[in-house]
């Protein structure tokens, strides 16, 4: 039975999030796709017709950049290549855009971002208010990783996760990415002729994460079934719905609202959108492990004592946030500290009211507040 979210109908999904990875954008030439792109771009023009707003997150700069500059490797082979190819197929990808969007009546605008950009809360909001009103003003925003900037420290990695975190920031109510396989299947289709699709998702648990591997199919891109299945969870835990289906046909939107395969992650429980950010960061800059008690404690809503912390592992300063997690590894939290790495070291296993004496004045009596935390 179809799934009455299958398509993501404009009727039940006002803002959609739609990512194109480089081996649909980019044949292995190094030349745009141009005539699958248009078919592409009838679907988003139908949809905006029909009163759907819509983000594009679009791979391909770094393959299109590579061919122009006849680097090898695909322009991957360093960091210094990734980042020239990025400069130079940016401008090629972002007229391309520009130009097929205007050819059915719609006006693009054009965002780069890092990882930095949506892991720092002011430029987050920044971020999210510059979508906005982008799209108020009836606009497709074409977002991209920042490539010819971005760092080994301050990237995605892959525009999976880009996606789910611009779905975040734009309170998208879905996420569609177009990949080189039409879904979520018990193992990987291009081994195991007998892997079946799992067309819905409720929960992201061990069997499902299970079900993926982390190669790319075509090379090209930088992303795998895993890095979906952790912006399924960004997305989700964000609640927005995320859908994984294929691009390898002509018009893939209008192919699935009629029928065709794919895979849909279902929202879990909106969380609020401080806690949604939280949630979705994929950078910490410490740990808290904590034991047992405190670990049933933060499941009932609480926040995190002192004297429920095993121990406190790297650097950070006041407000930073840090990952909480069980002492065989689990994450299951994640907040802003409200000491630094060296008090709160000093505090770890000690009641509040020792606080004091410790540190020689009494700051918070909790090390991470209910309020500023998020579980995961």
């Amino acid at each position: 039975m179809t799934h009455p979210l299958s398509g993501f109908p404009p009727a039940l999904v006002r803002r959609l999030v739609i990512k194109i990875g480089s081996a649909l954008l980019v044949d292995p030439d190094g030349q745009v796709r141009t005539d699958w792109l248009r078919t592409l771009v009838g679907d988003v023009a139908a949809r905006v017709a029909a009163g759907q707003q819509v983000i594009i997150v679009s791979s391909g700069a770094i393959a299109l950049g590579a061919r122009r500059l006849k680097l090898p490797k695909g322009g991957r082979g360093s960091l210094e290549d990734a980042q020239a190819a990025a400069a130079t197929g940016q401008i090629a990808l972002s007229q391309c855009w520009a130009s097929l969007l205007e050819e059915r009546g719609i006006t693009a605008a054009q965002m780069l971002v890092t990882l930095d950009d949506l892991e720092n809360r002011r430029r987050y909001l920044n971020a999210s208010a510059t979508l906005e009103r982008l799209m108020a003003l009836n606009v497709v925003p074409v977002v991209n990783e920042n490539d010819s900037v971005a760092t080994a420290e301050i990237r995605f990695g892959d525009n999976d996760r880009l996606a789910a975190r611009i779905g975040q920031a734009a309170r998208a109510d879905a996420v569609a990415l177009l990949s080189d396989v039409d879904g979520l299947y018990t193992a990987n289709p291009h081994v195991d002729a007998g892997a079946m699709l799992i067309d819905t998702i409720e929960t992201i648990d061990e069997a499902i994460l299970a079900m993926a591997d982390g190669g790319s199919a075509s090379g090209m891109g930088s992303g795998g079934m895993v890095s979906k299945i952790q912006a399924a969870k960004i997305a989700t835990g964000a609640g927005a719905h995320l859908a994984i289906l294929s691009g390898k046909v002509d018009a893939p939107l209008s192919r699935w609202a009629n029928g065709g395969k794919g895979s849909i992650f279902l929202a879990a429980p909106g969380k609020g959108a401080r806690k949604g950010w939280l949630a979705g960061r994929l950078t910490t800059l410490g740990r808290v492990v904590v034991d047992a008690g405190a670990e049933r404690a933060l499941g009932k809503g609480n926040s995190l004592l002192p004297a429920g912390v095993a121990r406190v592992e790297g650097l950070f300063e006041r407000g930073d946030v840090v990952d909480i997690v069980t002492q065989d590894g689990r994450v299951i939290a994640r907040g802003l500290i409200e000491y630094d790495s060296d008090a709160a070291a000093k505090i770890a296993g000690r009641r509040s009211e020792e606080i004091a004496a410790l540190l020689g004045e009494m700051h918070r009596s909790v090390l991470v507040h209910r309020d500023h935390m998020a579980m995961v």
